[in-house]
């Protein structure tokens, strides 16, 4: 079979650019109901914090996860409850934000270690192929990548809200104001989308692709 083949990865190809622009929308319209709702979600966000790591504090006390990495983890909850303090504001040069986003990659990294090499041990002690080990499945490790270490990042980047002038400066950490006197804020998803889309239409433009006024 030739046509087939091509037709799958064609059909894939679709389908990833659907689920992506999915994605996309869930978020924007998630940001929109946060800059609309802002006490209700620095309400729920910091609940969640603390949700969390008293997840993770059950889970070291009786499920028998590394005390390291849990402390790991605690305090990088903590560290991501101090971004709430300007909340929904943020200033990306924020030493707290930039280490904020380094412990989302360092959390990741050493627990997908812990995982995979408990997964090696545990395999490396089995005497025969019908025995089971004792390591959890996909499901439960996903679960908790998910839940204790990208939830309240994740949540944190789709809540937090950029000044309407952060880009290309990054400058200012408060919001500007408008002739009417109220603030102009925009979230950072909106903000990266709507930035995306700008460059889409301007390189359509400059190919001739789309007319001047015509619009995404």
């Amino acid at each position: 079979m030739w046509i087939l083949p091509l037709v799958g990865y064609l059909g894939s190809i679709v389908g990833f650019c659907f689920l992506t622009l999915a994605i996309a929308s869930g978020l924007y319209y998630l940001s929109e109901l946060v800059e609309e709702h802002t006490v209700i979600a620095k309400r729920l966000l910091t609940r969640l914090i603390y949700a969390i790591i008293g997840l993770q504090a059950l889970l070291c006390l009786v499920d028998g996860f590394p005390v390291a990495l849990t402390v790991l983890g605690v305090v990088s909850h903590v560290i991501y409850l101090g971004n709430m303090r300007r909340f929904p504001f943020v200033k990306l040069t924020d030493p707290l934000f930039v280490t904020s986003c380094v412990l989302v990659l360092v959390n990741h990294y050493f627990w997908f270690r812990h995982f995979s090499d408990a997964q090696q041990r545990s395999y490396s002690r089995l005497s025969s192929m019908y025995d089971q080990p004792d390591v959890p499945n996909f499901t439960e490790i996903a679960s908790y990548f998910g839940l204790c270490v990208w939830l309240v990042p994740f949540a944190l980047f789709v809540s937090l809200s950029a000044n309407d002038n952060v880009l290309p400066t990054m400058g200012s950490e408060q919001p500007s104001h408008s002739g009417d006197g109220k603030n102009k804020r925009q979230g950072m998803v909106k903000l990266i989308v709507d930035s995306v889309l700008s460059a889409i239409g301007e390189v359509s433009r400059l190919a001739g692709w789309k007319k001047s006024d015509d619009r995404f």
